[in-house]
This record gives C-alpha cells, sequence and structure tokens, in this order.
C-alpha cells in the first residue's frame, strides 16, 4: 500500500494525516504538543506505524503549521507548505463550492477567502488569544467546568447576554460581574463563545468578504456553541466537514502527492521508527534586529537539523551553518 503523510506543528497540537493513492484518509491523530513538539512527533509517527498495515510503502511526506520547518528537518519532508495553502487544498477538496474558511486553533486563528478554487485572500492572527481556542479554556478553567461540558451547556444559554471585552482580561471581568448579578452558567458561557465569534470576525475578519459556503475548521470546531455563535453573527449556516481538526494535515498530505506525482523523486521520510533518535536542545538569543528573539537549535549526533521559535524565518529553512555572528548562547536544555 503506498501512503502520503501530511503532519501540521502548530503551538498547541500536533496533527498527523496519512492518505493512500486515491486521497482517502487512512489513518489520522490530534495530540497536544504540551511544549514538547519534537517528542510529540516521534510519538505520533510510532503510534501511527502501530495503526497502519505492514505492507506500506511511503511515498511522500510533507509538513506543514508554525513549526513547520522544524518538522520538515525532524522527520524529513519532501515538501514544507505554509499553513494557509494547506488548510485551502484541503476545505476545496471537502467542499468543493467553499468560498470562506475560517479556521480557530488554541493560539492563532485564520480566515481564507476562496474564489473559483483558489486562494484570494487570507488574514491571521497570531498575535491575540481573545479569538483563539485558549479564551475558552481560560474562561473554562475559571469556571471549574472542562471543555467538553462548556461546549454542551453553550447549547444551552440563551442568546441575549452579553460579555464585553475586546480581551481576554476584560472578557474575564465582565463574567465575574455576570456571576455576582446571579446570571444562569449556561447563559454566560454561551455569551463568552459569542464574544470570541465577535472578537475573531472584528480582528481576523475585519474588511474581508465573507460568503457561503463557509467551512469551520481547527480544533475549536469542536465546540459546537461557537458554530452557532458564528450562524448568527454571519446569518448563514455554516459547516464542520469531517475530520476538520487535522485539515491542515490532509491539506499537506494533498499537497505532497500531487509534488511526488510531478516530479517523480525519491521520498527523503526518515521513517516511523525515529523515536529512538536523540536530540538534544539549546537556545541562543538572535542579535540580527532589536527584537533579540531566543531561537531553539535542535542537534542530532553534534549535526544541527533545525532551528525555531523566532519571530521571522531567518533562521527556518535555511542551510544551518554554525557558528553564526549572531548567535548569542544563552542557555541549554538536555
Amino acid at each position: 500500500m503506498d501512503l502520503y503523510l501530511g503532519v501540521d506543528v502548530g503551538s498547541v497540537t500536533v496533527k498527523f494525516a496519512v492518505l493512500d493513492t486515491a486521497d482517502e484518509l487512512v489513518s489520522c491523530l490530534y495530540l497536544p504538543t504540551e511544549g514538547r513538539p519534537v517528542e510529540v512527533m516521534q510519538q505520533g509517527l510510532a503510534d501511527l506505524r502501530r495503526r497502519l498495515p505492514p505492507d506500506i510503502a511511503t511515498k511522500g511526506v510533507a509538513a506543514t503549521g508554525s513549526a513547520r520547518y522544524l518538522a520538515g528537518a525532524i522527520i524529513g519532508a519532501d515538501l514544507v507548505k505554509n499553513e494557509i495553502t494547506c488548510q485551502a487544498v484541503a476545505a476545496v477538496r471537502s467542499v468543493p463550492e467553499v468560498k470562506t474558511i475560517i479556521e480557530i486553533g488554541g493560539q492563532d486563528s485564520k480566515l481564507i477567502i476562496i474564489r473559483d478554487g483558489q486562494v484570494a485572500d487570507f488574514s491571521m492572527n497570531t498575535v491575540c488569544a481573545a479569538g483563539t481556542g485558549s479564551f475558552l479554556d481560560h474562561q473554562a478553567a475559571r469556571l471549574h467546568i472542562s471543555i467538553e461540558e462548556l461546549s454542551r451547556r453553550a447549547l444551552l444559554g440563551k442568546g441575549k447576554l452579553y460579555i464585553s471585552g475586546r480581551c481576554t482580561v476584560f472578557a474575564e471581568s465582565d463574567m465575574v460581574h455576570k456571576q455576582q448579578m446571579g446570571h444562569n452558567i449556561d447563559d454566560i458561557v454561551y455569551g463568552l463563545c459569542r464574544t470570541l465569534v465577535r472578537n475573531f470576525l472584528s480582528d481576523t475578519g475585519s474588511g474581508k468578504d465573507i460568503r457561503p459556503p463557509v467551512i469551520f475548521q481547527g480544533g475549536v470546531a469542536f465546540n459546537l456553541g461557537i458554530k452557532r455563535a458564528m450562524e448568527e453573527e454571519l446569518k448563514t449556516s455554516v459547516i464542520i466537514p469531517a475530520h476538520h481538526e487535522v485539515m491542515g494535515a490532509i491539506g499537506a498530505a494533498l499537497l505532497v502527492h500531487e509534488n511526488v506525482k510531478a516530479v517523480q523523486g525519491s521520498c527523503k521520510f526518515r521513517g516511523f521508527d525515529i523515536s529512538g533518535v536523540k536530540y538534544k536542545t539549546t537556545s541562543f538569543e538572535c542579535k540580527s534586529c532589536p527584537t533579540s528573539c531566543e531561537i531553539v537549535k535542535i542537534a542530532e549526533g553534534g549535526r544541527v537539523v533545525a532551528c525555531w521559535g523566532g519571530q521571522c524565518d531567518l533562521w527556518e529553512g535555511r542551510e544551518l551553518k554554525f557558528p553564526h555572528p549572531s548567535e548569542v548562547k544563552k542557555s541549554e536544555k538536555h
């Protein structure tokens, strides 16, 4: 069986998708990163190998997500693509007539405008948490309920309670005030969902031509309260596709399949058994600009295989040669 693997490494989760030659999903994984992207990638590959039949041949591997260059170096990717492209490819494959893609993850959100099956415009929010999944996680913890219960109770809430706040701090303050006034928790929870949607539309969606059909992707799409609030704000139905949480990984696998057919090259994949490889992690402060980002450096057997963590792509996806004039070693972790 010939297979194609897509890996999407984000700030909160790592996603895997395996497609066959007909581009049908064979297996997928959705794992929390927990600040350990390399270890979670190794764990995910080992888990996938146990799920897949023994007679497989991996013909192509692609990496995407905010840590795509790190992922590409660790797993041996044939293709590294940005998450906008991968999310769009998977969405169009799922709903060919889609015109708007909303993707909300744990720490960022995206709005992608599709016209005639192609990306016509997009915007991203990687700074403010008020329009992302971490906003709901924080409020669920404040209410002492699970995120699953928050989703269930949001569907029971009435849509009249307004919780103000353009940021997480102000929203939490207003939520506490509403509790003190004796408002129903279900109404408060749904008010939080409406707040997240308003923040998303006024920030990431500002000035964008949002037209139906609208697809809702990402881990936050598990929360049906957000879907309900989104449909109320947009005044149109919102489609949540199957496997919405791994759409970036699916898009990456679709793209590498196309790439393999075009170039007919050999696969660079390092295999599912890299869980035994030992990596050493160090960090240094980049002095190329006043931002002075802390860059994480991953080495295997004394050879640097990847760098990541900066606000720009200076250290990602480049030929790695050390030492570098801008490198100032800060700390070392084993």
